[in-house]
């Protein structure tokens, strides 16, 4: 399947009749025909309403007010204008803004829906570092302040107790009402989408501690006697509050920093087109303009060393192409007039002069950077899990806490009100999320750590999840599974001819060639301390090879054509050991003197030495391994064969790269992809796990979820074996802290009371809190010395 046909399955936006938000046919809560007409919607809310009167919302004037996305982009302003950009939720494709923001829905930061090359908006990493900053030094004394009085010895004045409690309410108010004033914003916007996440789990621990220690300040007559310390102090939690936040905030940096990352893929492949191109104007004379002036059918220059600006075809001219980072292919490939030409890739030494086919958003790196943004937008991150938990969670512990405070204010005993009042912030106190918030971040902290000891650098969280689950690699070819370097491996010489004559032939006579397997061959010859003599007559045969008189001998050096050319005859022995090499994997240059066959010299970019080990370490994990590259099928079967890969899928284009993962991951595997060049970038987005090789392009590094350091394939069951430690102990750690609450809750709430006279304190429900965030990161330092 060719990029274009790709690209055309990707569904185009449509309006929902009822509020005028932008909803993509793929993601659509639901659709429905009226009149011949199919139209999607953003929710069933919406759906239903649509279904009751569709004359009501077919007039095309009606946006429903008050409906449950009207805060989302309307129809009136659905298209962006061509200078901006719309931004949408990674989990919630349907929310499309014109403006960064947050997601109405999750409190997610939107992202851009379609890559460009401008300036980058760090707005919200600066407000959110600053936040944070702040918080952090107004944090410390206060978190200070209530520790002093736990350590042993440490005993404080009263005077100095009482004051510490007015020191908390003058330095947690800003930390909470400022720094943390995000996350309210976000609580309520899901609230006002009848709905709960996180940050209402982070807004609701916040202000019950907040809140309460406020009172017991303020108000300390209401608060009985009986949580009086032995100072006769009321103990409060303003250093609680004013932690959630802070560590909500570094987690928010660390998030918006990774996205940076994101982006950055993005741009560096915008970055590889130039920003001019030199045309070629009717009356001869040339002139550089801008590439956004260059239109379907203008002749262009491209000059030795020079990127080629757009697609088109060869007029006039001709070089050797370098197109690794779209092919993958390790050598430059030869262009003549007819050939195709594709914007980014790098000219050699030659110029040509091109005619423009395909311009802007309709070139194939462009298609690339369109495959690459769609398919990074599609993953939802790990976040998710504890949104919808929080949907359930949330709601029962507030339901907790209200029914508390009626019940210990009906039936309780005297004070009524505090006891209701204490039990009430006991019970959202102990079910504050400190622990199911550090559950899942500590251990992919300690675990990413861990993985970057070992040479496997981890982008996110959701990645370390989807790695254990990997049932099979697709690795790339070149620079993945060989080293991407082209070498003079094979020496054939034959009459009477040696190893020597062939290096000597070669050193003389491609010292004067431009031709890309030159090179490999120069540094070959060099690694063996050969030397160039002069050449006599020296001439060089485009798309055949080279040939010149060396010491009164007619000696000529390339392909077949150039054998015939030369007038060599009796090439069938020659051929048949071509084939021999071939069948390995090598290019193959013929070697030929006075007319007669000399030998053969054979060119290959060699297999990594741990290629085979790791391929047997996967195999060994129940992992099928998969060949998927843009090389020829000979050279690519004969490297399978070499190393015992599964299966091989050879001459592949990179937007096709993408579509077999897509095919792969259709029948339900879990797919990691391995590559290392820009020519892998879509199709590392759009796998399960995309794993990028560290001595290979920056491209590929940021499109990937892994990175190998050292280019060792066996890190990937390296990876693996981390994955699933990791991802057992974010189990273990949602265990802890699932128990805490589901124990903790109960008990604060006051059950206990009526049988045993016992009452969870406040102070003794920040304790638990605190020893259940103990004990998920005691859990989750283990992975330090977890053998991966």
């Amino acid at each position: 399947m060719t990029m274009m046909h790709s690209l055309s399955l990707i569904s185009e936006p449509t309006i929902d009749p009822v509020c005028g938000m932008t909803v993509d046919p793929s993601s659509s809560a639901g659709s429905y025909s009226h009149s011949g007409k199919t139209y999607h919607f953003c929710s069933r809310h919406c759906l239903e309403k649509f279904k009751a009167n569709p004359e009501r919302y077919t007039s095309g004037k009606h946006i429903e007010e008050g409906s449950c996305c009207s805060e989302a982009t309307t129809g009136a302003n659905a298209s962006v204008a061509a200078s901006g950009t719309q931004y949408t939720c990674p989990m919630h494709p349907e929310i499309l803004r014109d403006a960064p923001g947050t997601c109405p829905k999750c409190g997610m930061a939107l992202e851009p829906k379609f890559p460009h090359a401008g300036a980058e908006d760090t707005s919200e990493l600066c407000d959110m570092t600053r936040r944070f900053g702040v918080s952090i030094v107004l944090t410390l004394p206060v978190f200070v302040l209530a520790m002093a009085p736990m350590i042993s010895r440490v005993n404080l004045p009263h005077g100095l107790a009482i004051a510490g409690n007015w020191v908390g309410l003058i330095f947690s108010t800003p930390v909470v009402f400022w720094a943390g004033w995000p996350f309210f914003e976000r609580a309520i916007q899901a609230l006002r989408h009848r709905t709960s996440n996180m940050f209402t789990l982070i807004g609701l621990g916040t202000l019950a501690a907040w809140g309460y220690s406020t009172i017991a300040t303020l108000a300390p007559n209401l608060v009985p006697t009986e949580f009086q310390d032995h100072h006769g102090v009321i103990r409060t939690y303003y250093e609680a509050a004013s932690v959630i936040v802070t560590l909500v905030l570094l987690g928010q940096v660390l998030e918006l920093r990774a996205r940076r990352k994101t982006s950055d893929a993005i741009r560096s492949l915008l970055g590889l087109t130039p920003t001019t191109a030199r045309r070629v104007n009717r009356d001869g004379t040339e002139s550089d303009v801008p590439l956004g002036d260059v239109q379907v059918g203008d002749r262009l220059r491209v000059r030795p060393g020079e990127k080629v600006p757009v697609d088109g075809v060869l007029i006039e001219g001709s070089s050797a192409v370098d197109e690794s980072m779209l092919t993958g292919e390790p050598l430059p490939v030869e262009k003549k007039r007819g050939d195709s030409a594709i914007g980014g890739t790098m000219n050699g030494n030659g110029s040509f002069i091109m005619e423009a086919q395909k311009v802007g958003s309709d070139t194939v790196l462009a298609r690339i950077v369109q495959l690459v943004a769609e398919s990074q937008r599609s993953r939802a991150p790990i976040q998710n899990l504890a949104d919808i938990v929080a949907a359930w969670f949330v709601p029962a512990v507030v339901m907790v806490s209200v029914i508390t405070f009626v019940l210990w204010a009906v039936f309780g005993s005297s004070p009524a009100l505090a006891y209701a009042l204490v039990n009430a912030v006991a019970v959202l106190i102990i079910a504050c999320p400190c622990a199911l918030g550090l559950a899942t971040p500590m251990a992919v902290t300690v675990g990413v750590g861990r993985g970057a000891m070992a040479g496997i650098l981890i982008k996110s969280a959701d990645v370390l999840e989807r790695m254990e689950k990997v049932d099979t690699v697709v690795v790339d070819k070149t620079g993945t599974l060989t080293e991407g370097k082209p070498r003079l491996v094979s020496l054939l010489p034959l009459g009477d001819h040696s190893e020597s004559d062939l290096l000597q032939f070669a050193a003389d006579l491609e010292q004067g060639s431009e031709h890309p397997l030159a090179a490999a061959i120069l540094a070959g010859v060099k690694e063996r301390g050969v030397n160039p003599r002069q050449v006599e007559g020296f001439e060089s045969v485009p798309g055949k090879g080279v040939r010149g008189r060396i010491g009164g001998r007619l000696v000529a050096l390339g392909n077949a054509a150039m054998m015939e050319a030369a007038g060599v005859r009796d090439l069938e022995e020659l051929r048949t050991r071509a084939d021999s090499l071939r069948q390995e994997g090598q290019t193959v240059v013929f070697v030929a003197v006075n007319e007669q066959p000399a030998g053969l010299l054979g060119i290959a970019d060699p297999i990594k030495p741990t290629t085979s080990e790791a391929v047997k370490q996967l195999h060994a994990e129940g992992i099928r391994v998969i060949m998927l590259t843009g090389d020829n099928r000979a050279t690519a079967e004969a490297v399978a064969r070499k190393l015992g890969i599964d299966e091989v899928i050879a001459e592949v284009l990179p937007d096709q790269k993408a579509e077999r993962i897509r095919q792969l991951l259709a029948t339900g595997k879990v797919v990691a992809m391995a590559g290392d060049g820009v020519n892998d970038a879509p199709a590392l987005a759009v796998a399960d796990v995309g794993i990028a090789m560290g001595t290979g392009t920056d491209v590929a590094m940021e499109s990937a979820g892994v990175t190998l350091v050292k280019g060792d394939l066996r890190g990937i069951a390296r990876a693996r074996r981390l994955s699933r430690a990791t991802m057992k102990n974010v189990r273990q750690n949602l265990a802890f802290a699932f128990a805490y609450n589901l124990l903790g809750v109960p008990i604060a709430a006051g059950v206990l009371y009526p049988f045993f006279g016992l009452l969870l304190s406040p102070m003794i429900a920040a304790a638990a809190m605190s020893l259940s965030s103990v004990s998920v990161i005691a859990n989750a330092l283990r992975l330090r010395y977890v053998e991966v």
